[in-house]
């Protein structure tokens, strides 16, 4: 699972690493990034062959090209997010418009490529923020526990429950800030 809050350091630390050919940084970035990049690319995808295309894409990617990112524009966790989602993107209006032929078929292309950008883009806000926040979620939209229960769940102030539930989901509602292309801001130079 991927550690949250990655250090810079760490970060720049890395991309001299993959810089320098190091195959055992790759594989210490796999497996730090493995299953964000998939979750995502399923998320986008719907589909668990394609995720995995996309997963060894990102990293044969990073592999190749390591100085894409920069560690200045954002973490690694971020760049590699967002790499994941334009290459998923790419992959699904490939395929839908392969799959249409007739013009109607292209305003639900974009509907399902928004669609599909929104939740990816949630699922990512969700799992980067922090435990006690996303704990606090869990309980309240998963197990259907007021604020009250959640409070008494985590051990924590009625006001605090409502404080973390509020901030969570203050968060959550930037799943829908896009850039002007439809996309979540980039971080870093991949494409």
């Amino acid at each position: 699972m991927a550690t949250r809050d990655t250090p810079p350091r760490w970060d720049r630390k890395m991309q001299q690493r993959l810089a320098r050919g190091e195959a055992a940084a790759l594989g210490e970035l796999y497996d730090r990034f493995a299953s964000l990049v998939h979750g995502l690319a399923h998320r986008v995808l719907g589909d668990e062959q394609a995720a995995d295309g996309i997963t060894r894409e990102v990293f044969v990617h990073v592999w190749e090209d390591p100085e894409s990112y920069d560690p200045r524009q954002g973490p690694l966790r971020s760049w590699m997010a967002a790499l994941t989602h334009r290459l998923a993107v790419r992959r699904l209006r490939a395929t839908e418009a392969a799959a249409l032929t007739d013009g109607g078929g292209a305003e639900e292309l974009e509907r399902k490529v928004r669609s599909a950008s929104v939740a990816a883009r949630a699922d990512y806000i969700v799992t980067s923020m922090p435990a006690p926040l996303r704990a606090a979620l869990e309980r309240a939209y998963f197990q259907r526990r007021t604020y009250r229960q959640t409070a008494a769940d985590l051990g924590i102030t009625e006001d605090e429950a409502r404080r973390r539930l509020r901030l969570g989901l203050q968060l959550l509602a930037t799943a829908h800030d896009t850039g002007p292309s439809g996309t979540p801001p980039d971080h870093g130079g991949a494409g």
